[in-house]
């Protein structure tokens, strides 16, 4: 049962002194309950204190931290079943599949296509996480080779290594090294030799059942023998059973504490059809319905993008909207003679704007000024989108230093701020563009016009 504030205040030594950053102990104790700092951050409670109060304020699903340095993945930590509630923690994992019967121009393929597919997005990469080495042959040899290839030209994958053979599970765990994999999987038959290996490896384990109270009987057996990061499987090959329990172990868990499907989990789209377009749709579900990892087949641009794009959204923190960094983006090739648009970084706006002025052809600078994620008129009102910040913002953007001319183009919905805005930009002429975006092509369009 979760400790309370009060219950946690009772362990601290109650001397206000402030070296964790808050204020109180208190208000300290209040945090560590709510799961915002962690107890670790009071530099005079005991090992035994922390133990206990780790043990009682731990997510119900388990984290789990797959690879090493710079380059890992992390998974579980989830604390509720709907976002709205307070946030999802860990995105999905989107893994693709290398089997050691594969043909060279497969693996290559599927291997070049996982470093290739990469998008930047609102300032973040989008990306697969990890790759999936099948040992579909039963060939250590064969395996720690594949394995290591993999390590060498996928440095930033985090790995799965599946196998049945124990000993191919901890051959390919050694050449990781201390980039951690996950073992995959522990069965009803072989659970304690994979539990021998997973510990001996310092590696998590994946539990796989024919059926979801199964993969529960496998995962309260191995936590008894001492394992405690484990990755679920429930054996479930269809849309409609994966989907089913997906949401029966979320709830179980965050809802109910059961212990035994307190893990992430990993689901294999790769098994579940070969149509790859159905493959994506089932991933789709599965990416919104709390897998932890998807493994799929293969890995396609117009495939993977789609559910990168979900999986951003989905994983956004709703109290935090998304922004993109205030600064001068040029859009096709502006040079000293290009319009200048201003708007706010709200990244749906960004996008949506930019969007129209890239579809425009018109080369173009476009100013983005921060205002803490809030759109346009929503900034405006707020105060944080105001002639004064507009006018501070463009003197100290330098967007002087790149154009001859002064003419400033703001949003149409500002259009009552243009008097103040010349008061503080007095050698600009401010224009006021289209109020909606679309419009924006055959404006600029205009003015290109216009200035030639």
């Amino acid at each position: 049962m979760a400790l309370t504030g009060i219950g946690i205040l009772k362990m601290l030594p109650k001397t206000n002194c402030g070296e964790c950053g808050v204020p109180t102990c208190l208000a300290f104790a209040m945090k560590v309950a709510a799961g915002q700092v962690d107890i670790g951050a009071c530099p005079h409670v005991s090992d035994e204190v922390k133990e206990k109060v780790g043990e009682a304020s731990a997510p119900p699903i388990r984290p789990i931290t797959l690879g090493s340095g710079d380059n890992i993945f992390e998974m579980g930590g989830e604390t509720c079943l709907y976002r709205h509630e307070k946030r999802f923690e860990h995105q999905t994992g989107i893994a693709v599949l290398v089997r050691t019967d594969m043909d060279e121009d497969n693996i290559a393929g599927r291997l070049q296509r996982f470093n290739d597919l990469r998008y930047d997005r609102v300032g973040l990469e989008l990306k697969a996480d990890l790759i999936a080495v099948n040992d579909s042959t039963g060939d250590e040899g064969a395996f720690t080779s594949l394995v290591e290839r993999v390590r060498n030209e996928c440095p930033d994958a985090a790995i799965i290594l599946m196998s049945d053979q124990a000993g191919c599970l901890a051959a390919g765990a050694r050449v990781c090294g201390d980039h951690k994999p996950l073992l995959y999987c522990a069965t009803k038959e072989n659970s304690e030799t994979m539990a021998e290996i997973a510990r001996e490896a310092g590696c998590s384990l994946a539990v796989k059942g024919e059926t979801l109270g199964e993969a529960a009987e496998i995962s309260e057996q191995l936590q008894k023998a001492g394992l405690k990061d484990l990755v679920l499987d429930t054996g479930a090959r269809t849309v409609r059973a994966a989907f089913e329990d997906q949401v029966a172990i979320r709830r179980a868990s965050t809802k109910h504490k059961y212990k035994a499907l307190g893990f992430p989990t990993i689901s294999f789209t790769c098994e579940m059809t070969r149509d790859p377009l159905l493959e994506t749709m089932i991933a789709s579900v599965l990416v919104a319905k709390y897998a932890g990892i998807i493994v799929l087949s293969d890995l396609q641009g117009d495939t993977l993008f789609p559910l990168l794009l979900e999986r951003l959204n989905i994983f956004t923190d709703p109290q935090r909207p998304m922004v993109v960094e205030e600064d001068i983006y040029p859009i096709n090739g502006p040079d000293e003679n290009s319009p200048v648009l201003i708007t706010c970084n709200f990244s749906l706006t960004y996008f949506i704007v930019s969007g129209e002025v890239e579809g425009s052809k018109v080369p173009s600078w476009l100013l983005i000024k921060d205002t803490e994620g809030l759109s346009v008129l929503t900034a405006w009102a707020a105060g944080k989108f105001s002639a004064d910040l507009i006018g501070v913002f463009v003197k100290k953007s330098n967007i002087e230093d790149r154009i001859k001319h002064r003419n400033l183009i703001i949003p149409g919905y500002l259009a009552s701020i243009k008097g103040e805005l010349e008061e503080e930009l007095p050698d600009w002429k401010i224009q006021i563009g289209p109020r909606e975006a679309s419009h924006i092509p055959p404006f600029l369009r205009d003015w290109q016009a216009e200035s030639n």
